[in-house]
């Protein structure tokens, strides 16, 4: 593959990053940026890859209900952080004396508690996103726009050559 063909295809898939990034933030999915930042362009022999990191997919499927990663509900919890989302505070009924103090403050327990139900739905039932069937603004709509764009190019790229050829 030529240099200007892969040069076509990397910045058409920078254009598509670029765009992806954009309706991840427009719909309201981004929480700490780590999605975002995870996307890459890497070339390849045939032309480009992009990348992004493994529950990329979740945000137009959604999450459905069964395994989830170890320490999901610490993952709930810094998405609640990032987001942000409070509980309502936990009051302790026991008083602090000079035997016991709280290890978590009244917000924390009830961030903690928060966390851990939203992660046990779901774990059970799946995401809202997955229950309603997922979407398809996010990438789905943006990669048909790449390969008629790159197609577009390459072939006035590849027209212009042919128009160029002396006939005999």
């Amino acid at each position: 593959m030529d240099d200007r063909t892969k040069n076509i295809i990397i910045n058409e898939f920078e254009s598509l990053k670029q765009r992806i990034a954009t309706n991840i933030v427009s719909t309201g999915q981004n929480a700490s940026g780590r999605t975002i930042q995870s996307l890459e362009v890497t070339e390849t022999e045939n032309g480009a890859q992009l990348w992004g990191r493994f529950p990329f997919g979740t945000l137009e499927t959604g999450r459905r209900p069964g395994r989830v990663p170890e320490g999901f509900v610490g993952i709930i919890l810094q998405w609640m952080i990032d987001k942000p989302v409070k509980a309502s505070p936990i009051p302790y009924v026991r008083k602090p004396s000079n035997k016991w103090h709280p290890k978590y403050t009244p917000q924390e327990r009830g961030n903690m508690s928060l966390a851990g139900a939203i992660a046990y739905k779901i774990k059970t039932e799946g995401t809202a996103l997955f229950k309603k069937g997922g979407r398809n603004d996010v990438y789905s709509n943006e990669i048909p726009k790449t390969i008629n764009a790159i197609s577009e190019k390459l072939i006035g790229l590849y027209t212009s050559e042919i128009e160029k050829i002396p006939l005999n």
